[in-house]
């Protein structure tokens, strides 16, 4: 006759010829826990209240009263509890705590991780002050060059300053005007010699060159239509100073005068005072060459008229 717990079931399942497998399929039981159930060996299974479940159902599948199969398991597993605990002190060793230093030392360890620390110090200090040092240099080097190129520069200035009027004046060895206007006659005296000179629709503009003195003379009403170049310099208009009497406007350009000309960018009513009174020239004589010019306009083909009429 079956006297533990495990017994009772197992010989209660096989008489109604149930598997285990069966069993755990209708309980929901692992069928490792029912076979750990029938051989009374409750320590593989959860514990606790879940023991006494597994139990429970196993009992009730199996036709078994249920409070007699629990009361079967609280006798046995106070039993297991108490041999367990036996168990337990007969296998405890303490452990004794010690001062074991028989243990690698961490000294070098330590020792190493200081002298890295300082290498890497010592070097971002000398990286920060080579740095330092080469910026100071390029800058003591760039002041040094700027202060260079300004004395270079002051020294080019100060000797460019006599001759920078004389670069911007053209060359005076000559005396070269180019006229233009819409329509003129002009007596021109070149070096003591004078011409006439005609401009109209057709031939709009003269050259007249000389080597030491040249004498302009046209009507002074169209004074305001002349457009004047000096050795290829433009020359602001010329016109007769306020009072000026005379038609014919007269000027004149000499070696003496002709860089001053060039300077100022034109010519004063000194020029024309100054003509008038060495080289005076009436209103008839240019009367008379705007009359030949325009005679000589109509009979031949619209062209320069140079003509040499011996000084009076």
């Amino acid at each position: 006759m079956p006297e533990s717990l495990g017994e009772k079931l197992q010989q209660a399942r096989q008489d109604r010829g149930i598997s285990i497998s069966e069993v755990a399929e209708q309980t929901r039981i692992a069928a490792h826990y029912l076979e750990a159930i029938e051989q009374d060996d409750y320590r593989t299974l959860p514990g606790g209240i879940f023991n006494k479940g597994f139990v429970k159902s196993f009992a009730k599948y199996v036709g078994i009263d249920e409070q007699d199969a629990l009361q079967d398991y609280a006798r046995i597993s106070s039993s297991q509890i108490v041999e367990r605990g036996e168990n337990d002190s007969l296998s405890y060793r303490p452990e004794v705590l010690t001062d074991d230093s028989s243990g690698p030392s961490m000294l070098p360890t330590v020792i190493f991780a200081v002298l890295i620390l300082g290498l890497m110090t010592w070097g971002i200090f000398a990286l920060v002050n080579y740095l330092q040092n080469s910026e100071s240099q390029k800058v003591e080097n760039n002041i040094a060059n700027n202060n260079v190129k300004i004395g270079e520069n002051s020294k080019n200035a100060n000797t460019n300053t006599g001759t920078a009027v004389d670069q911007s004046i053209p060359a005076t060895d000559k005396i070269s005007v180019k006229i233009s206007a819409p329509e003129l006659a002009i007596s021109a005296t070149v070096d003591g010699k004078r011409e006439v000179r005609t401009l109209n629709s057709e031939v709009t503009e003269q050259v007249i060159e000389a080597e030491e003195t040249l004498v302009l003379s046209y009507f002074k009403g169209l004074a305001d239509t002349v457009q004047l170049t000096l050795n290829g310099k433009k020359i602001e208009t010329p016109l007769p100073p306020p009072g000026y009497k005379r038609n014919a406007f007269v000027y004149e350009i000499n070696m003496n005068n002709i860089k001053r000309i060039l300077k100022t960018g034109k010519i004063s009513s000194g020029e024309a005072e100054n003509s008038n009174t060495k080289t005076p020239v009436s209103s008839n004589s240019t009367r008379n060459a705007n009359t030949a010019a325009n005679r000589n306009s109509a009979t031949q083909n619209p062209a320069a008229v140079n003509t040499t009429v011996p000084q009076q």
